[in-house]
């Protein structure tokens, strides 16, 4: 337990009841759950048949609970999202070793990217962003490669309530039809560039990354600004290559 004051206590009870039926499958009634959650027979009831709806658990013909098909989908996209970091720390290495560059993975999280890995080339120079870290999106090539994959609607509706004055360089967008003009222009190239809009000095390019036709996660190169005029091209065909050993 915890003394978090932010703490259902009716989440808590279905999570002993399903981490219970998953160290049991098919072998226990509505009574031994009770008896071992120590949740009382008639919560327990309601507890169950909410889960039972929702397809968490389902009830054979001896009324033993077994693990939900909802719960596959759950394990499913837990896999597939440890299944991309772990692929993308191995493909990405070669790209690192190709370019001579940091190489990022990142996913949408609302109106800011969020860092999901990194492999990072040995050099003076370090990336600020680390895994776990967030920035706003639009001020980032991997934040608008993301947004480039919604609606124009649902950007603006992401948008609707922005902080606009919020900008990390004078570069950075500051209003919603430069935000969707932009993402225009990324929607018809294929990829994102950060011209000196997330940090003084640097530029940035990222990809997207698709699994069942749909946009997941993003991977990006960001350099030192000089690098960049000289060797930006390159960059982009690698973390195409990267993109597309990465996407199914």
């Amino acid at each position: 337990m915890t003394d978090n004051k932010y703490w259902v206590p009716a989440i808590e009870r279905a999570d002993r009841v399903l981490r219970l039926v998953a160290e049991h499958p098919g072998k226990l009634r509505l009574m031994e759950l009770s008896k071992r959650t120590e949740i009382n027979k008639s919560s327990m009831f309601f507890v169950l048949n909410t889960l039972e709806k929702l397809n968490w658990v389902r009830k054979d013909k001896d009324d033993m609970y077994w693990l939900g098909p909802a719960m596959g989908s759950f394990v499913s996209g837990y896999v597939q999202y440890h299944d991309l970091i772990d692929s993308f720390h191995i493909e990405a290495a070669l790209t690192k070793s190709v370019i001579e560059e940091t190489v990022q993975l990142a996913e949408l999280a609302g109106t800011e990217v969020l860092y999901l890995a990194k492999e990072e080339y040995p050099g003076p120079v370090k990336l600020m962003s680390e895994p776990g870290m967030r920035l706003p999106a639009l001020s980032t090539a991997l934040g608008k490669v993301l947004l480039a994959a919604r609606s124009p609607e649902q950007v603006a509706e992401l948008y609707s309530a922005y902080a606009w004055q919020q900008r990390m360089t004078p570069n950075t967008i500051a209003d919603l039809d430069t935000l969707e003009k932009a993402l225009t222009i990324v929607r018809e190239r294929g990829y994102a560039e950060d011209l000196e809009e997330a940090v003084q000095g640097f530029c940035c390019i990222a990809v997207p990354i698709t699994r069942g036709g749909q946009v997941v996660s993003a991977v990006s190169c960001s350099m030192l600004k000089h690098r960049w005029e000289t060797k930006g091209s390159n960059v982009l065909k690698e973390l195409k290559q990267l993109s597309a050993r990465l996407s199914f």
